[in-house]
């Protein structure tokens, strides 16, 4: 967004727009981008609105609660609907395109449960700084017919973190996520037993008080990585030693503690 649009009259243009658009369905994650559209939808169409949150194995609790945080502080309608991506063979193959598998079913599941309730337009939290990057799964939601309203309305992540912190979303300021078959290198087939070890480790990095974490499985075994600014006490001991071995009784080979930090150009 240009410096010179204010934000607040910005959001009442967009209010405006899914205003006259009719019911919307806002596929809610635990990410801010769709909380800052489900607060827009709530707005513009109160009891017409509602938030879908699909869950399934490539979702991590964290991510499920998040979302029903976001929704009960708006509230928004929420619904959580399961949907297992794991049963499509393209996915699971996990190729550089996976997340257009992903997304492909994800919002069929959306439109399928729309359709049967009289929604008429299908919104998500792509955002303006996500146009320039390549995502397979932006281009299923575009083939599904979703609108991007902050993307339209020219928004970065600065504004919607912005406009998130001023309306009090819990979440404004959580780091940005992906899901849980990101942790997986491209050409590894994905298992349920994969996702669900994913899961529990970041879970207990989380319950540490690590704030945004990746647990990679390579060939090697396990890659941890926390924020720059807390890599050294991820490595300090004990917690390091502890870490380790928290993770090995997960099942993993090895366990290995990125000194680099989390990269957001590694996070696929």
């Amino acid at each position: 967004m240009h410096a010179s649009i204010d934000l607040a009259d910005s959001a009442h243009a967009i209010v405006a727009r899914l205003a006259g658009r009719g019911a919307a369905a806002v596929a809610l994650s635990g990410g801010v981008d769709s909380a800052v559209v489900a607060w827009l939808a709530h707005a513009a169409l109160g009891e017409r609105a509602v938030a879908i949150t699909l869950t399934g194995p490539a979702v991590s609790l964290s991510e499920e609660e998040a979302a029903t945080g976001a929704a009960r502080t708006i509230g928004i309608r929420h619904l959580t609907v399961p949907v297992d991506p794991l049963t499509s063979r393209s996915y699971r193959a996990n190729a550089s395109d996976r997340c257009y598998f992903c997304r492909q079913m994800e919002s069929g599941t959306i439109l399928e449960w729309g359709t049967s309730h009289g929604i008429e337009q299908y919104l998500d939290g792509i955002h303006h700084d996500d146009l320039g990057e390549e995502r397979p799964g932006l281009q299923a939601m575009n083939e599904a017919g979703f609108q991007h309203p902050l993307a339209e309305a020219g928004w970065g992540k600065a504004e919607v973190r912005r406009w998130a912190a001023q309306v009090g979303l819990p979440n404004w300021d959580r780091p940005s996520n992906a899901c849980l078959a990101s942790r997986i290198q491209h050409g590894t087939p994905i298992a349920p037993e994969s996702l669900l070890q994913v899961s529990r480790a970041e879970a207990l990095l989380e319950a540490r008080g690590f704030r945004r974490v990746r647990v990679r499985i390579d060939p090697e075994g396990a890659r941890v990585e926390v924020d720059p600014g807390e890599v050294a006490r991820l490595l300090a001991e004990p917690t390091a030693s502890a870490v380790r071995h928290e993770l090995l009784d997960l099942g993993f080979a090895r366990v290995r503690l990125d000194p680099r930090g989390y990269g957001a150009l590694r996070d696929a």
